[in-house]
């Protein structure tokens, strides 16, 4: 039983390892570091919520294991995905170093998800047995606030675009700059997609059903290629 144990304690430090926060961090390290941060796991089941909206803050959190969501709720009930969540990924890094007590939106569990809490005041105060790969983990996560207040810059200017048709172009084109190939995986599911672009779910089949008629793209399920990348790019010009 105490080997199982270490397994799965390993195998989670490994996981953390790689994320973001740690990154520059070594596995006995980050073990050491753990004692100090106090880290508090949860366990979730497939369609429950990790984190609701207005509920109190009770730390940053980092998805061990399993696939979420971050949503949000207007007044009428409409919701919006902000971003996916797979293994590794960080949420709630925005309101952590905040004067906000309550989860500025919610986090949804698409499947079974593991996710483990870290208090904030561990992350930035005085670290009392002086670990090594404090202040490199500071570093990490001055640099990640950063980089998630470009991305919500980036959902904006989504909102901003008027045309369905060079909001689905625009995020084609970006998914293909970011993965460096023509044909990819899109990492949202239909449904998370027009959320993410504030559209119906009809209206963006329909639309990328003619794109594929008309020869830019073909798509299969969750996988998409760009036959014709010239043409694709006029829409955005």
């Amino acid at each position: 039983m105490r080997d199982k144990v270490d397994a799965l304690q390993k195998k989670r430090i490994d996981i953390l390892t790689a994320t973001p926060l740690f990154a520059g961090i070594s596995p006995d390290i980050l073990a050491d570091m753990l004692n100090c941060l106090q880290p508090k796991l949860s366990t979730h089941p497939k369609n429950s919520f990790i984190a609701v909206e207005g509920e109190p803050f009770f730390g940053l959190g980092i998805l061990l294991t399993g696939e979420a969501v971050v949503v949000k709720e207007n007044m009428a009930g409409t919701r919006s995905v902000l971003t996916v969540l797979n293994q590794g990924s960080m949420f709630g890094e925005m309101i952590a170093f905040s004067t906000r007590t309550a989860w500025p939106a919610s986090v949804f569990a698409q499947s079974e998800c593991t996710a483990v809490f870290l208090p904030p005041q561990k992350i930035t105060g005085t670290c009392p047995r002086a670990c090594d790969g404090h202040n490199q983990m500071v570093r990490n996560m001055l640099r990640i606030v950063s980089e998630r207040a470009l991305l919500l810059n980036r959902k904006v200017e989504y909102l901003t675009i008027k045309s369905l048709r060079t909001k689905i172009v625009t995020y084609l084109l970006e998914q293909y700059k970011s993965q460096g190939k023509t044909t990819f995986v899109l990492p949202l599911k239909r449904n998370d997609l027009a959320d993410f672009l504030n559209v119906s779910r009809t209206a963006l089949s329909r639309e990328l059903g003619r794109l594929r008629s008309e020869g830019l793209i073909d798509f299969f399920r969750s996988s998409l290629k760009i036959l014709d990348m010239e043409s694709l790019k006029e829409f955005i010009e």
